[in-house]
């Protein structure tokens, strides 16, 4: 990340611009820096400025106590008026919901992309993610935070091997390090529903995308995402997951941004 822009609290929030063309900004998910979507912004940099960031407590960006999600809308909003008072937004996983809050915040978004936001769909979930909230936020005071990436693992339904392989990794102590973070995206989820109500006051186009290879339940969130907004659209990439190809998804996002 080459440039920095303070937001309203004083908080430096580090991105970078790749490309001349409208700004799009990316807005990564959990665990994750500006650095994770590069990929993406590579694929959509021949005819739009897209513009990873690093959201605050992660990478070249700083934090600021208390947090609030409100800070992270704040963020977005200074980064909207670094790259010239409006942009599109796209989000990635719990960044979807943070998009998506900020285009409910009245902010000067012209469009909003998702994937794959990880919304529940009943009751039960909610009561999960009541549980998932009460585990993290104990882990965390605790400074337990290996334990808190795992238990994220947990949640995302990663198998217990695969989680026991990642701590083994050479990138284990950066996911530590950001670990305080997971709490950023907890509150950015809320109850973790979906925010039907937050989401009928978007004035502007939405496209949610979910893999067609992912959950069932997946796809069903984005395509309830896309239905409570009033000009929503939902699209399914077939043979995509999570873990999403930007070579699959950055025609239809730069077909999208471009209208």
């Amino acid at each position: 990340m080459d440039k920095k822009t303070n937001s309203s609290d004083g908080t430096a929030i580090a991105y970078e611009r790749v490309g001349t063309g409208p700004a799009v900004i990316l807005v990564s998910g959990a665990l994750s820096a500006g650095s994770s979507m590069e990929p993406l912004a590579a694929r959509l940099s021949a005819g739009l400025g897209a513009v990873p960031y690093d959201r605050r407590g992660r990478g070249a960006s700083g934090d600021t106590a208390p947090y609030a999600v409100s800070r992270e809308v704040e963020d977005i909003a200074a980064l909207i008026d670094a790259v010239g008072g409006s942009a599109a937004l796209y989000g990635m996983s719990s960044g979807a919901a943070l998009a998506l809050e900020a285009a409910a915040s009245g902010l000067a978004v012209t469009r909003v992309a998702v994937y794959e936001p990880p919304f529940a769909l009943g009751a039960g979930g909610g009561k999960e993610r009541a549980e998932y909230t009460r585990q993290l936020s104990g882990l965390l005071a605790d400074g337990r935070n290996g334990a808190a990436v795992e238990l994220f693992m947990s949640l995302t339904g990663m198998p217990a091997g695969m989680i026991a392989g990642a701590r083994r990794s050479p990138w284990w102590p950066d996911m530590e390090a950001v670990a305080p973070t997971l709490a950023y995206d907890d509150a950015a989820m809320g109850d973790g529903l979906v925010p039907r109500e937050r989401l009928a006051s978007i004035t502007v186009p939405v496209l949610a995308v979910a893999g067609g290879a992912s959950p069932a339940w997946m796809r069903e969130a984005a395509r309830t995402v896309a239905e409570a907004v009033p000009d929503g659209t939902y699209r399914t990439l077939d043979g995509q997951t999570h873990a999403v190809d930007p070579d699959a998804l950055g025609p239809l996002l730069s077909d999208f941004f471009s209208a």
